[in-house]
């Protein structure tokens, strides 16, 4: 069985948790809880193609915050 989140020719879908995390998802795949769509559906590429672009900083939000408040 091959694996459903390293298709190129599937739909995805780009998901956010509340740290800013990112994560591609296929589309026929239930949105996990804490988890919201903020892209797509689209092809595998377009999604890696937002994903790169949005999340340009890897930490999560509460690391973010931290750092940010403690300069």
């Amino acid at each position: 069985m091959s694996n459903p989140f390293e298709k190129d020719d599937a739909r995805y879908t780009v998901l956010v948790n509340d740290q800013g995390q990112h994560s591609l998802w296929p589309e026929a795949t239930a949105v996990p809880a804490g988890w919201q769509v903020v892209y797509g559906v689209a092809d595998r590429q377009a999604c890696l193609d937002y994903v790169e672009e949005h999340w340009t900083d890897m930490r999560p939000k509460r690391l973010a915050d931290a750092v940010t408040s403690a300069a």
